[in-house]
Protein backbone atom coordinates (compact mmCIF):
# COMPACT_ATOMS: atom_id res chain seq x y z
CA UNK A 1 0.00 0.00 0.00
CA UNK A 2 1.52 3.44 -1.20
CA UNK A 3 1.99 6.15 1.52
CA UNK A 4 -0.63 8.65 -0.55
CA UNK A 5 -3.13 5.82 0.50
CA UNK A 6 -2.32 5.52 3.72
CA UNK A 7 -2.95 8.69 4.05
CA UNK A 8 -6.49 8.66 3.27
CA UNK A 9 -7.21 5.92 5.29
CA UNK A 10 -5.73 7.53 8.11
CA UNK A 11 -7.93 10.46 7.04
CA UNK A 12 -11.14 8.02 7.27
CA UNK A 13 -10.06 6.86 10.45
CA UNK A 14 -9.48 10.61 12.13
CA UNK A 15 -12.87 11.84 10.49
CA UNK A 16 -14.95 8.83 12.32
CA UNK A 17 -13.46 9.98 15.46
CA UNK A 18 -13.38 14.37 14.48
CA UNK A 19 -17.05 13.74 13.51
CA UNK A 20 -18.62 12.33 17.13
CA UNK A 21 -16.31 12.45 20.62
CA UNK A 22 -13.81 15.31 19.97
CA UNK A 23 -14.46 18.91 20.86
CA UNK A 24 -14.36 20.81 17.60
CA UNK A 25 -15.28 24.24 19.19
CA UNK A 26 -11.97 23.51 21.53
CA UNK A 27 -9.69 22.56 18.63
CA UNK A 28 -11.09 25.77 16.39
CA UNK A 29 -10.00 28.18 19.32
CA UNK A 30 -6.54 26.96 20.29
CA UNK A 31 -5.87 26.52 16.40
CA UNK A 32 -7.09 30.74 16.39
CA UNK A 33 -4.87 31.26 19.57
CA UNK A 34 -1.28 28.96 18.24
CA UNK A 35 -1.54 30.93 14.73
CA UNK A 36 -1.42 34.03 15.91
CA UNK A 37 1.13 32.99 18.64
CA UNK A 38 3.26 31.62 15.71
CA UNK A 39 3.21 34.77 13.25
CA UNK A 40 6.72 35.60 13.33
CA UNK A 41 7.45 31.99 12.13
CA UNK A 42 4.70 32.06 9.51
CA UNK A 43 5.77 35.79 8.24
CA UNK A 44 9.25 34.15 8.16
CA UNK A 45 8.42 30.64 6.00
CA UNK A 46 6.50 33.64 3.58
CA UNK A 47 9.33 35.40 2.70
CA UNK A 48 11.21 32.28 1.82
CA UNK A 49 8.05 31.59 -0.55
CA UNK A 50 8.09 35.49 -1.91
CA UNK A 51 12.15 35.13 -2.60
CA UNK A 52 11.79 31.88 -4.20
CA UNK A 53 9.09 33.14 -6.61
CA UNK A 54 10.34 36.62 -7.57
CA UNK A 55 13.41 34.74 -8.53
CA UNK A 56 11.45 32.31 -10.80
CA UNK A 57 9.47 35.20 -12.24
CA UNK A 58 6.05 33.91 -10.95
CA UNK A 59 3.25 36.01 -13.07
CA UNK A 60 1.62 39.52 -10.77
CA UNK A 61 -1.26 37.84 -9.86
CA UNK A 62 -0.13 35.02 -8.57
CA UNK A 63 2.51 36.56 -6.43
CA UNK A 64 -0.06 39.02 -4.76
CA UNK A 65 -1.86 35.73 -3.69
CA UNK A 66 1.00 34.48 -2.35
CA UNK A 67 1.74 37.19 0.11
CA UNK A 68 0.81 36.41 3.49
CA UNK A 69 1.07 39.72 5.97
CA UNK A 70 -0.30 40.78 9.20
CA UNK A 71 -3.65 41.86 7.87
CA UNK A 72 -3.89 38.43 5.88
CA UNK A 73 -3.13 36.43 8.80
CA UNK A 74 -5.16 38.90 11.09
CA UNK A 75 -8.28 37.92 9.14
CA UNK A 76 -7.24 34.36 9.12
CA UNK A 77 -7.58 34.22 12.80
CA UNK A 78 -10.43 36.05 12.93
CA UNK A 79 -12.22 33.90 10.70
CA UNK A 80 -11.39 31.09 12.38
CA UNK A 81 -12.48 32.60 15.56
CA UNK A 82 -15.92 33.36 14.27
CA UNK A 83 -16.33 29.96 12.84
CA UNK A 84 -15.43 28.88 16.71
CA UNK A 85 -18.17 31.19 17.65
CA UNK A 86 -21.04 29.41 15.51
CA UNK A 87 -23.37 26.62 16.93
CA UNK A 88 -22.13 23.12 16.13
CA UNK A 89 -23.89 21.85 13.50
CA UNK A 90 -23.43 18.52 13.41
CA UNK A 91 -26.29 16.08 14.28
CA UNK A 92 -28.64 19.16 14.38
CA UNK A 93 -32.08 18.10 13.35
CA UNK A 94 -33.51 19.07 10.26
CA UNK A 95 -36.54 18.23 9.66
CA UNK A 96 -38.70 15.24 12.05
CA UNK A 97 -41.60 13.40 10.91
CA UNK A 98 -44.17 11.11 12.90
CA UNK A 99 -44.53 8.61 10.44
CA UNK A 100 -46.97 6.41 13.08
CA UNK A 101 -47.60 6.57 16.39
CA UNK A 102 -43.69 5.81 18.25
CA UNK A 103 -42.06 5.64 14.50
CA UNK A 104 -40.23 8.46 14.21
CA UNK A 105 -38.05 10.25 11.41
CA UNK A 106 -35.25 12.37 11.78
CA UNK A 107 -33.09 14.09 9.07
CA UNK A 108 -30.21 15.08 10.69
CA UNK A 109 -26.93 17.38 9.94
CA UNK A 110 -23.87 15.50 9.12
CA UNK A 111 -20.60 16.00 7.79
CA UNK A 112 -19.55 14.67 4.39
CA UNK A 113 -16.56 12.35 5.35
CA UNK A 114 -12.68 13.35 3.98
CA UNK A 115 -11.99 16.12 1.72
CA UNK A 116 -9.55 16.27 -1.05
CA UNK A 117 -8.66 20.30 -0.94
CA UNK A 118 -6.08 21.58 -3.83
CA UNK A 119 -5.32 25.20 -4.12
CA UNK A 120 -2.58 27.50 -5.86
CA UNK A 121 -0.98 29.85 -4.19
CA UNK A 122 -3.12 31.70 -1.66
CA UNK A 123 -1.34 30.42 1.63
CA UNK A 124 -4.47 31.73 3.82
CA UNK A 125 -6.52 29.43 2.03
CA UNK A 126 -5.10 25.87 4.21
CA UNK A 127 -6.18 27.27 7.40
CA UNK A 128 -9.45 28.85 6.23
CA UNK A 129 -10.17 25.18 4.49
CA UNK A 130 -8.79 23.13 8.05
CA UNK A 131 -10.97 25.29 9.89
CA UNK A 132 -14.48 25.03 7.99
CA UNK A 133 -13.64 21.55 8.07
CA UNK A 134 -12.96 20.97 11.76
CA UNK A 135 -16.22 22.60 12.13
CA UNK A 136 -18.28 20.83 9.78
CA UNK A 137 -16.40 17.43 11.24
CA UNK A 138 -14.98 16.63 8.25
CA UNK A 139 -11.39 15.22 7.42
CA UNK A 140 -9.18 17.03 4.79
CA UNK A 141 -6.11 16.55 2.65
CA UNK A 142 -4.80 19.82 1.78
CA UNK A 143 -2.38 20.16 -1.86
CA UNK A 144 -1.10 23.53 -1.83
CA UNK A 145 1.05 24.84 -4.31
CA UNK A 146 4.47 24.43 -4.64
CA UNK A 147 4.86 28.06 -4.52
CA UNK A 148 3.57 27.92 -0.83
CA UNK A 149 5.26 25.17 0.28
CA UNK A 150 6.82 26.77 3.50
CA UNK A 151 3.93 28.65 4.56
CA UNK A 152 1.97 26.21 3.93
CA UNK A 153 4.30 23.47 6.23
CA UNK A 154 4.61 26.20 8.45
CA UNK A 155 0.85 26.42 9.40
CA UNK A 156 0.27 22.78 8.57
CA UNK A 157 2.32 21.89 11.47
CA UNK A 158 0.70 24.72 13.43
CA UNK A 159 -2.89 22.95 13.10
CA UNK A 160 -1.59 19.40 13.84
CA UNK A 161 0.19 19.55 16.98
CA UNK A 162 -3.51 21.24 18.27
CA UNK A 163 -5.52 18.57 16.50
CA UNK A 164 -2.72 15.83 18.01
CA UNK A 165 -4.03 17.12 21.84
CA UNK A 166 -7.19 15.61 21.11
CA UNK A 167 -6.65 12.68 19.39
CA UNK A 168 -7.50 13.49 15.79
CA UNK A 169 -3.95 14.76 13.99
CA UNK A 170 -4.66 13.16 10.99
CA UNK A 171 -8.08 15.34 10.49
CA UNK A 172 -5.55 17.76 8.46
CA UNK A 173 -3.11 16.32 6.39
CA UNK A 174 -0.96 18.25 3.65
CA UNK A 175 -0.17 16.44 0.31
CA UNK A 176 3.01 17.20 -1.51
CA UNK A 177 3.66 16.78 -4.86
CA UNK A 178 1.00 16.02 -8.23
CA UNK A 179 1.94 12.25 -8.23
CA UNK A 180 -0.10 11.87 -4.81
CA UNK A 181 -2.55 13.97 -5.99
CA UNK A 182 -3.27 12.07 -9.15
CA UNK A 183 -3.42 9.20 -7.09
CA UNK A 184 -5.91 10.74 -4.61
CA UNK A 185 -8.40 11.42 -7.49
CA UNK A 186 -8.29 8.02 -7.82
CA UNK A 187 -9.43 7.02 -4.58
CA UNK A 188 -13.60 7.51 -4.72
CA UNK A 189 -13.85 4.74 -1.74
CA UNK A 190 -12.06 6.99 0.29
CA UNK A 191 -12.29 10.17 -0.26
CA UNK A 192 -15.63 11.93 -0.44
CA UNK A 193 -15.91 15.14 -2.13
CA UNK A 194 -12.52 17.29 -4.22
CA UNK A 195 -12.45 20.88 -3.78
CA UNK A 196 -9.86 22.19 -6.61
CA UNK A 197 -9.41 25.90 -6.05
CA UNK A 198 -7.03 27.84 -8.44
CA UNK A 199 -6.53 28.01 -12.39
CA UNK A 200 -9.26 27.14 -15.07
CA UNK A 201 -6.71 24.87 -16.26
CA UNK A 202 -6.16 23.15 -13.16
CA UNK A 203 -10.17 23.19 -11.95
CA UNK A 204 -11.36 21.56 -15.60
CA UNK A 205 -8.15 19.13 -15.78
CA UNK A 206 -9.44 17.94 -11.59
CA UNK A 207 -13.26 17.86 -12.87
CA UNK A 208 -12.13 15.57 -15.90
CA UNK A 209 -9.94 13.10 -13.98
CA UNK A 210 -11.81 12.16 -10.85
CA UNK A 211 -15.08 9.83 -10.43
CA UNK A 212 -15.65 11.89 -7.53
CA UNK A 213 -17.49 14.29 -6.93
CA UNK A 214 -16.19 17.72 -7.59
CA UNK A 215 -16.86 21.20 -6.40
CA UNK A 216 -15.54 24.56 -7.37
CA UNK A 217 -15.91 27.03 -10.18
CA UNK A 218 -13.36 27.06 -13.14
CA UNK A 219 -14.00 30.59 -14.43
CA UNK A 220 -14.51 33.79 -12.03
CA UNK A 221 -16.10 36.15 -15.43
CA UNK A 222 -17.90 38.60 -13.22
CA UNK A 223 -20.01 41.69 -14.83
CA UNK A 224 -21.04 44.87 -13.77
CA UNK A 225 -24.07 46.44 -15.39
CA UNK A 226 -24.67 50.05 -15.25
CA UNK A 227 -28.47 50.57 -16.21
CA UNK A 228 -29.97 53.88 -17.52
CA UNK A 229 -31.80 54.67 -14.71
CA UNK A 230 -28.38 53.82 -12.32
CA UNK A 231 -26.94 56.61 -9.94
CA UNK A 232 -23.80 57.88 -11.60
CA UNK A 233 -21.69 58.02 -8.16
CA UNK A 234 -23.08 54.75 -7.33
CA UNK A 235 -22.22 53.29 -10.48
CA UNK A 236 -18.50 54.39 -10.32
CA UNK A 237 -17.97 53.46 -7.30
CA UNK A 238 -19.15 49.65 -7.69
CA UNK A 239 -16.93 49.51 -10.67
CA UNK A 240 -14.05 50.50 -8.99
CA UNK A 241 -14.20 48.70 -6.42
CA UNK A 242 -15.53 45.52 -8.37
CA UNK A 243 -12.34 45.73 -10.44
CA UNK A 244 -9.85 47.71 -8.99
CA UNK A 245 -10.08 46.90 -5.08
CA UNK A 246 -8.20 43.62 -5.49
CA UNK A 247 -7.98 42.52 -9.52
CA UNK A 248 -6.55 38.87 -8.78
CA UNK A 249 -9.53 37.52 -7.20
CA UNK A 250 -12.57 35.29 -9.44
CA UNK A 251 -15.07 37.79 -7.79
CA UNK A 252 -13.77 40.69 -8.96
CA UNK A 253 -15.28 42.29 -12.20
CA UNK A 254 -14.10 41.99 -15.57
CA UNK A 255 -16.67 43.09 -18.09
CA UNK A 256 -18.50 46.35 -17.40
CA UNK A 257 -21.76 46.52 -19.31
CA UNK A 258 -23.09 49.96 -19.69
CA UNK A 259 -26.77 51.15 -20.99
CA UNK A 260 -26.78 53.45 -24.18
CA UNK A 261 -28.91 55.92 -22.41
CA UNK A 262 -27.03 56.05 -19.21
CA UNK A 263 -25.88 59.98 -19.44
CA UNK A 264 -23.09 59.68 -17.17
CA UNK A 265 -20.85 56.80 -18.95
CA UNK A 266 -17.51 58.67 -19.70
CA UNK A 267 -17.79 59.52 -15.49
CA UNK A 268 -17.96 56.08 -14.49
CA UNK A 269 -15.13 54.83 -17.14
CA UNK A 270 -12.62 58.05 -16.02
CA UNK A 271 -12.76 56.60 -12.48
CA UNK A 272 -11.81 53.24 -13.71
CA UNK A 273 -9.07 54.89 -15.85
CA UNK A 274 -8.08 56.86 -12.64
CA UNK A 275 -7.86 53.66 -11.12
CA UNK A 276 -5.13 52.24 -13.31
CA UNK A 277 -7.61 50.05 -14.72
CA UNK A 278 -6.96 49.30 -18.55
CA UNK A 279 -10.19 50.18 -20.86
CA UNK A 280 -10.91 47.28 -24.23
CA UNK A 281 -14.13 46.37 -25.72
CA UNK A 282 -13.14 42.97 -26.82
CA UNK A 283 -12.14 39.96 -25.19
CA UNK A 284 -15.60 39.06 -23.61
CA UNK A 285 -15.52 35.57 -21.97
CA UNK A 286 -11.74 36.51 -20.62
CA UNK A 287 -10.76 36.17 -16.99
CA UNK A 288 -7.51 38.66 -16.68
CA UNK A 289 -7.07 39.01 -12.73
CA UNK A 290 -5.49 41.69 -13.38
CA UNK A 291 -6.42 45.80 -13.66
CA UNK A 292 -7.92 45.02 -17.74
CA UNK A 293 -11.85 45.51 -17.99
CA UNK A 294 -14.10 45.11 -21.17
CA UNK A 295 -16.48 47.66 -21.39
CA UNK A 296 -19.85 47.21 -23.41
CA UNK A 297 -22.46 49.51 -24.55
CA UNK A 298 -25.82 47.63 -24.48
CA UNK A 299 -29.19 48.31 -26.01
CA UNK A 300 -31.51 47.10 -23.41
CA UNK A 301 -31.41 45.50 -19.54
CA UNK A 302 -32.37 42.32 -22.61
CA UNK A 303 -29.36 42.84 -24.08
CA UNK A 304 -27.05 42.83 -20.78
CA UNK A 305 -28.43 39.50 -19.60
CA UNK A 306 -28.19 37.71 -22.95
CA UNK A 307 -24.76 39.25 -22.96
CA UNK A 308 -23.94 38.10 -19.14
CA UNK A 309 -25.39 34.15 -19.95
CA UNK A 310 -23.23 33.94 -23.34
CA UNK A 311 -20.22 35.27 -21.63
CA UNK A 312 -20.52 34.98 -18.03
CA UNK A 313 -19.24 31.80 -15.78
CA UNK A 314 -22.17 31.65 -13.18
CA UNK A 315 -20.21 33.46 -10.94
CA UNK A 316 -21.31 37.02 -9.64
CA UNK A 317 -23.09 39.68 -11.71
CA UNK A 318 -24.80 42.93 -10.73
CA UNK A 319 -26.70 45.65 -11.50
CA UNK A 320 -26.65 49.61 -10.84
CA UNK A 321 -30.14 51.23 -11.13
CA UNK A 322 -32.64 53.23 -9.33
CA UNK A 323 -35.48 51.43 -11.17
CA UNK A 324 -36.74 48.77 -8.81
CA UNK A 325 -38.77 46.99 -11.87
CA UNK A 326 -35.29 46.50 -13.46
CA UNK A 327 -33.59 45.50 -10.73
CA UNK A 328 -36.10 42.71 -10.54
CA UNK A 329 -35.95 41.29 -12.90
CA UNK A 330 -31.74 41.50 -13.12
CA UNK A 331 -32.08 39.40 -9.65
CA UNK A 332 -34.69 37.00 -10.91
CA UNK A 333 -33.57 35.82 -14.77
CA UNK A 334 -29.28 36.56 -14.34
CA UNK A 335 -28.76 32.61 -13.94
CA UNK A 336 -25.54 32.79 -11.42
CA UNK A 337 -24.37 31.95 -8.29
CA UNK A 338 -24.52 35.61 -6.67
CA UNK A 339 -26.65 38.10 -8.50
CA UNK A 340 -26.57 41.87 -6.72
CA UNK A 341 -28.01 45.29 -6.74
CA UNK A 342 -26.05 48.20 -6.25
CA UNK A 343 -23.49 46.33 -4.61
CA UNK A 344 -19.67 45.22 -5.60
CA UNK A 345 -19.23 41.77 -7.47
CA UNK A 346 -16.55 41.79 -4.18
CA UNK A 347 -19.32 40.84 -1.73
CA UNK A 348 -19.15 37.08 -3.11
CA UNK A 349 -16.84 35.92 -0.20
CA UNK A 350 -17.67 33.29 2.67
CA UNK A 351 -16.22 35.72 5.30
CA UNK A 352 -18.63 38.84 4.15
CA UNK A 353 -21.31 36.55 3.97
CA UNK A 354 -20.69 35.93 7.73
CA UNK A 355 -19.55 32.23 7.00
CA UNK A 356 -16.07 33.21 8.91
CA UNK A 357 -14.20 31.80 5.91
CA UNK A 358 -15.12 29.73 2.78
CA UNK A 359 -13.12 26.45 0.46
CA UNK A 360 -14.26 28.55 -2.62
CA UNK A 361 -17.06 29.72 -4.80
CA UNK A 362 -19.17 27.04 -6.39
CA UNK A 363 -21.18 27.68 -9.36
CA UNK A 364 -22.08 23.99 -9.31
CA UNK A 365 -25.89 23.76 -8.97
CA UNK A 366 -26.32 20.66 -6.94
CA UNK A 367 -25.41 20.37 -3.00
CA UNK A 368 -23.65 24.03 -2.63
CA UNK A 369 -23.28 27.33 -4.53
CA UNK A 370 -22.02 30.46 -4.28
CA UNK A 371 -19.34 30.89 -1.50
CA UNK A 372 -19.32 27.88 0.03
CA UNK A 373 -18.63 27.50 4.33
CA UNK A 374 -19.51 25.08 6.72
CA UNK A 375 -23.13 24.80 5.76
CA UNK A 376 -21.93 23.58 2.18
CA UNK A 377 -19.44 20.57 4.12
CA UNK A 378 -22.54 19.00 5.71
CA UNK A 379 -24.63 16.72 4.09
CA UNK A 380 -27.68 14.74 6.22
CA UNK A 381 -28.55 11.35 7.26
CA UNK A 382 -32.32 9.86 8.11
CA UNK A 383 -32.45 8.80 12.02
CA UNK A 384 -35.44 6.27 12.65
CA UNK A 385 -36.56 5.68 15.61
CA UNK A 386 -39.12 2.84 16.50
CA UNK A 387 -40.46 0.42 19.30
CA UNK A 388 -40.99 -3.16 17.19
CA UNK A 389 -42.01 -1.54 14.17
CA UNK A 390 -42.35 -3.87 10.67
CA UNK A 391 -43.21 -2.93 7.43
CA UNK A 392 -45.44 -5.61 7.28
CA UNK A 393 -48.31 -3.76 9.32
CA UNK A 394 -48.12 -1.18 6.95
CA UNK A 395 -48.71 -3.75 3.52
CA UNK A 396 -52.02 -5.70 2.31
CA UNK A 397 -55.26 -5.93 2.34
CA UNK A 398 -55.92 -4.81 6.09
CA UNK A 399 -52.63 -1.95 6.22
CA UNK A 400 -52.36 0.41 8.43
CA UNK A 401 -51.90 3.76 7.53
CA UNK A 402 -49.14 6.55 8.04
CA UNK A 403 -49.71 9.15 9.64
CA UNK A 404 -46.55 11.54 8.14
CA UNK A 405 -47.34 14.21 10.58
CA UNK A 406 -44.36 16.65 10.61
CA UNK A 407 -43.46 17.51 14.62
CA UNK A 408 -42.09 21.03 16.00
CA UNK A 409 -44.72 22.95 13.46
Amino acid sequence: MNETRQQAERARKAFLKLSTSVDRTAILKEAAAALRQNAAAIYEANEKDLAAAKAAGIAEPLYKRLVLNEPKLRDVVNGIEQIAAMEDPVGRVIEETELDEGLILKKVQAPIGVLAMIYESRPDAGPQIAALSIRSGNAVLLKGGREAAHTNSAIGEIIRTILERHGVRDAVQLVSTREEIAELLKMDDLINLVIPRGSNEMVRSIQQSTKIPVLGHADGICHVYVDEFADADKAARIAVDSKAQYPAVCNAAETLLVHSRFPKREKVLQALRDAGVELRDSGYGSEYLDLIMNVKVVNSLDEAIDHIHQYGSAHTDAIVTENESNAQRFLNEVDSAGVYWNASTRFADGFRYGFGAEVGVSTNKTHARGPVGVEGLLIYKYHLIGNGHIVATYTGQNARPFRHRKMGS
